[in-house]
């Protein structure tokens, strides 16, 4: 998080800063400076009087100064300046006019007030260099106008020690100006830091607002999804059902029907329990919202259920005019697997290559055992579906759209299907699409 201060926010902070310490700097001075008077009536008592009456009006100036800058926001150091002056002025001329021996009383009181104006005020070193150079010039002045005595017995009575804390006092707004000028930095920097979390947390209380509502909605919508699939694998049973009963009754009068006809009624049944085993899966929501799939393993005969694939779709390619040939394997090659979904692996593949291919095409079928692995493989070598369209049917929803209307439009969900249920039941499906055709590739282990 980067925070920027402009020079406008920083002069207006050390501005208020300035007025905070001046603001101590004066109301210290309106409600102690008049009782500096204690200290002339015990030292001075012959002019204690009078010099009561003028720090009461150096008071009574000083407060109507500070509320005319405060109104017309003028520059506090002018305030500062001339508060120090008129106390300056009356402290130096008391040191001049008081005995000799109450100056040490009067050059101490003297120091106390340049070490407190230059402990409490916030403002550049040179400043407190002119108030005691003015100090100093004041103390001369008024040295040669009323003082009856010598340089020296006013130096050595008080006088050395004032000139050497005045002096030190001048190093000590130096430093008090550059670590009130860094807190001052150092506070903004940490208000708007604050302002950007404040905001930020904001940012994520409203986002997290939203994820709320649109976890609630998907928890909803996931509901309708679980009853929809409930309402229609019941509608779905029943009418598998149905199927099942009537081919069941076409069974019984067996005697009555051809070898073809045979035949078909045997596609028919075996077609009905698996759309009814898959049926009895999609009901399942529970299994459908596991990390893993269920899968009833057996061992069967692969290259029978290929074969009871192939025949279940020669209809179909001969009605787009394609020529499927038979390469499947006559021999026995048993696997460990999901009858069902495995023969719903070879529909998915050999259906959604008939249906992208060309009419007047031939679409080669293919099973071997390489290396104690079963492989199926289908070769199109008409023209080719794309591999980047590939990629896409066999990862994610795609709808494919061709100008030349060679390529039929339609979900690649089959595609996407088959690649989920081999992967799950431990087997590598392969594919590609260059100018050479399609192809596609299972392998499965072998039971030896």
């Amino acid at each position: 998080m980067f925070v920027q201060i402009n020079k406008e926010e920083f002069l207006k902070e050390v501005t208020k800063k300035a007025w905070y310490q001046a603001n101590i700097v004066i109301w210290t001075i309106i409600f102690m400076y008049p009782l500096f008077s204690i200290i002339d009536f015990i030292y001075a008592p012959d002019i204690w009087l009078q010099f009561f009456i003028v720090r009461i009006i150096i008071v009574l100036v000083i407060y109507i100064l500070f509320n005319f800058f405060q109104s017309k926001r003028y520059n506090y150091r002018i305030l500062l300046h001339i508060s120090f002056f008129l106390l300056s002025a009356n402290c130096a001329l008391l040191c001049t006019i008081v005995r000799t021996q109450d100056l040490n009383v009067y050059f101490l009181l003297y120091s106390v007030i340049i070490l407190f104006f230059n402990l409490q005020v916030f403002w550049e070193p040179i400043n407190s260099v002119i108030q005691t150079l003015i100090a100093v010039v004041l103390l001369i002045l008024f040295f040669n106008l009323f003082a009856d005595y010598n340089i020296d017995i006013f130096i050595n009575n008080g006088g050395q020690y004032f000139f050497i804390i005045a002096v030190i006092s001048c190093l000590i707004p130096n430093s008090r100006y550059k670590v009130i000028m860094r807190d001052v930095r150092s506070q903004i920097l940490i208000e708007k830091s604050n302002e950007q979390l404040k905001s930020q947390n904001r940012d994520i209380t409203e986002k997290n607002n939203i994820i709320d509502m649109q976890y609630e909605k998907l928890r909803k919508l996931d509901e309708q999804k679980n009853s929809f699939i409930n309402i229609a694998g019941h509608d779905l049973k029943n009418l598998v059902g149905s199927i099942i009963m009537s081919n069941n009754m076409v069974k019984d009068e067996e005697e009555r029907l051809s070898d073809d006809q045979k035949e078909f009624v045997g596609y028919i049944s075996d077609s009905a329990d698996k759309m009814q085993y898959m049926l009895n899966k999609l009901m399942d929501v529970r299994e459908i919202e596991a990390a893993e799939m269920k899968f009833n393993l057996e061992i069967f005969d692969i290259n029978i259920e290929v074969q009871h694939v192939y025949r279940g779709l020669i209809e179909t390619a001969q009605m787009k005019n394609i020529h499927l040939i038979d390469n499947i394997l006559k021999l026995p090659l048993n696997v460990k697997l999901d009858r069902v979904f495995a023969g719903q692996i070879f529909q998915n593949l050999l259906s959604n290559i008939i249906k992208f291919s060309q009419t007047n095409n031939n679409i080669k079928v293919t099973t071997s055992l390489q290396r104690q692995r079963f492989i199926f493989e289908i070769m199109d070598e008409g023209i080719a579906i794309g591999q980047e369209e590939l990629d896409m049917m066999f990862n994610k929803l795609k709808t494919l759209n061709d100008a030349s209307g060679n390529i039929e439009s339609r979900l690649g969900l089959g595609l996407s299907i088959a690649k989920l249920m081999t992967q799950e039941m431990g087997g590598l499906l392969e594919y590609r699409s260059d100018e050479n055709g399609n192809y596609f590739r299972v392998e499965f282990n072998v039971i030896n």
